[in-house]
């Protein structure tokens, strides 16, 4: 898609210094910035690039004064990072615009109810009693279960599965492979040593604006509903395990383990790795650092942790510079 610098500035609500006719028709970073390309500068550390950068249009923060000659032409907006952020979405909304399409490779069962302009790629799969709401997109090879309700303009990519009965909330996102509502890990004891499987008959429940990476897999309830809330973000790669609520607006990283019955407040962060034991409560507001593991409760809103057990950061440091000096110690 290509755009003029006066075009960029019209829908960044920006102005321009420079040619306003200087034309992009793709994204680098500052350092690789070539003619025909767009970047921006919103860190100071990178100034030294804003000077030698050959790209032909440069998003800056407004009150950006440059000290030598600039050759890219300035779009200037009141912060050049969430710019950025809407121009790409923006251009996602732009390539993803709506083309109606059922496939005729698509199995779709008579009593399941597609909403308008809902599109079906090739090989998908929509049970019986299917409720999906306007402008979905599901692309290939995906399978929705039976008696599963979807909201309106989800966009579910390849290669997902839906359990049936799951219900999923409006303009969600579930990427490839991702797997909603299958059995959770849930076997009982028994006397001569082996397991019996508990059956799940439960769902999962997920609230609007939600995303969910790449083979993040988010387990069914034996009873009841696993919940993902309103505006969650999980990363690929992620567990999630039976009745788990994860609150409001709360994001996890890579790899994240969460085990099953536990309850995650709203805005917390968990980054990459993190694992938390069953049957817990995390307060609001809560961050977890890389590779912590949780094996309480934390009670308090807004308390950072890092470490395994996860305890506070600033008493992490504390111990973990005491370990260190012990250590060059001889």
């Amino acid at each position: 898609m290509e755009l003029t610098a006066k075009q960029l500035a019209e829908i960044l609500h920006g102005t321009v210094e420079g040619d306003p006719s200087a034309k992009v028709t793709a994204f680098a970073k500052i350092e690789h910035g070539k003619p025909g390309q767009l970047s921006f500068y919103a860190n100071p550390k990178y100034e030294q690039y804003v000077y030698t950068s050959k790209a032909s249009v440069l998003l800056v923060n407004s009150d950006f004064a440059p000290r030598q000659a600039v050759t890219p032409t300035l779009v200037r907006v009141e912060n050049a990072y969430g710019a950025l952020a809407d121009l790409l979405k923006y251009m996602a909304e732009q390539r993803k615009k709506y083309r109606r399409r059922r496939s005729l490779r698509s199995r779709i069962a008579w009593s399941a109810k597609l909403g308008r302009k809902v599109s079906v790629g090739d090989f998908v799969t929509i049970g019986k009693d299917c409720r999906i709401g306007e402008g979905t997109i599901i692309y290939n090879n995906v399978t929705i279960g039976a008696g599963t309700k979807i909201g309106s303009y989800c966009i579910i990519y390849p290669g997902v599965h839906i359990f049936p009965s799951m219900v999923i909330g409006d303009r969600v996102i579930l990427h490839a492979g991702c797997i909603i509502g299958d059995d959770g890990f849930g076997n009982a004891p028994q006397p001569d040593g082996s397991w019996r499987k508990i059956e799940h008959l439960g769902n999962v429940v997920i609230g609007n604006d939600v995303e969910i990476g790449s083979n993040t897999t988010v387990d069914r309830a034996p009873m009841e509903s696993t919940i993902i809330e309103d505006g969650v973000r999980i990363d690929n790669l992620c567990q999630i395990a039976h009745n788990v609520v994860v609150g409001k607006n709360t994001a996890m990283a890579a790899q994240t383990g969460i085990a099953g019955s536990t309850q995650i407040g709203e805005g917390c962060i968990l980054a990459g790795q993190v694992g938390i034991v069953g049957h817990i409560k995390i307060a609001d507001h809560t961050t977890v650092g890389a590779k912590s593991g949780v094996i309480g409760n934390v009670r308090k809103p807004g308390e950072t942790l890092w470490g395994m057990p996860a305890i506070l950061h600033r008493t992490y440091l504390k111990a973990f510079a005491k370990f260190k000096r012990a250590g060059e110690e001889e």
